[in-house]
């Protein structure tokens, strides 16, 4: 078998080629600290990794949907909480103004709480989130949940909508919890036998004109009253707390998930670092080798042997 200079010289730059390609390549995968470099390298790896990447960042809403939730669900807690504490204080200046040792003068100044009590209920039941939504309008976020109507009372103006939020692939939980659920309702006779509802701050308002007007009859009803407004606050921070607890159920259901799925992207896309160190040795050294070949036979003539 003949073999030219010209074959031998192509057949040695392949083979060359071939190797310094491997060398770069695991160079490449050290430099990154990844198998899959290209998706040229591995399509079925490389396809399976875009699979998991998409199903990460998937979670990934989910889970800052959660953290959205969290936050407004602690703000709506927190202004609850505010508003049963002034609830407890409006009872006891009602307990104390039904006292008959009261004077007027007395009934005047519990008045002037309550009626400042009063404000404070209602502007935490106003309460904004960190993007100005309005906490208790329900679906009209962009709303306040009260303002006074024409005639000057104080009346609901959102709905009752509940929105819902997915927090997993087949998991939705409640956003919001409306005005109209917490700032209940009172039942009251209107003296004929009829049954009349009455809105929450009206129920309020009433209470105060009663001190101010030293009725002891609509005192004593305006405690039982507060007592069942007081129910409805409770009710909602039940909710609220129920809810929360979901958030934190949920946030680490979907934390197990992203672990699971990151554990196994890893196992196919990260770099065994020794194994690729030892092939980078080896191929290397068949560089070195082959170079060395190449050096020396090209050096060979017929020639050389003639005298």
């Amino acid at each position: 078998m003949k073999i030219s200079t010209s074959l031998y010289f192509d057949r040695s730059t392949n083979q060359l080629g071939n190797v310094q390609a491997k060398l770069t390549k695991v160079q490449e995968q050290l430099s990154t600290g990844l198998q899959i470099v290209k998706p040229s390298d591995e399509p079925d790896k490389a396809s399976l990794v875009t699979r998991l990447e998409s199903e990460l960042a998937r979670q990934a809403g989910y889970q800052d949907t959660l953290k959205a939730v969290n936050v407004r669900l602690t703000a709506e807690e927190t202004a609850l909480k505010n508003t049963s504490d002034v609830m407890y204080r409006i009872k006891e200046l009602g307990v104390q103004a039904a006292n008959d040792t009261l004077s007027l003068q007395d009934r005047q100044s519990i008045a002037l709480e309550l009626g400042t009590l009063r404000d404070q209920i209602l502007s935490m039941a106003n309460s904004q989130d960190s993007n100005g939504n309005f906490l208790f309008s329900g679906s009209r976020a962009g709303e306040p949940a009260f303002s006074k109507d024409a005639d000057g009372r104080v009346v609901y103006q959102g709905d009752h909508s509940r929105m819902k939020v997915n927090v997993g692939d087949n998991r939705r939980m409640n956003l919001n919890l409306p005005g109209s659920d917490i700032y209940t309702r009172v039942v009251r006779d209107d003296g004929k036998g009829n049954k009349v509802g009455v809105d929450f701050f009206q129920a309020l308002d009433d209470l105060t004109q009663a001190v101010k007007s030293a009725d002891r009859t609509k005192i004593q009803r305006g405690i039982a009253e507060v007592d069942t407004l007081q129910g409805g606050i409770s009710e909602g921070l039940g909710q609220i707390g129920a809810d929360l607890s979901v958030v934190d159920m949920q946030t680490n259901v979907l934390d197990q998930v992203v672990l699971r799925l990151q554990t196994t992207r890893s196992d196919i896309e990260d770099l065994d670092y020794t194994e690729a160190i030892t092939r980078m040795n080896k191929d290397q050294l068949a560089l070195e080798a082959a170079q060395s070949s190449f050096a020396k036979i090209s050096q060979l003539s017929l020639f050389k042997y003639l005298n």
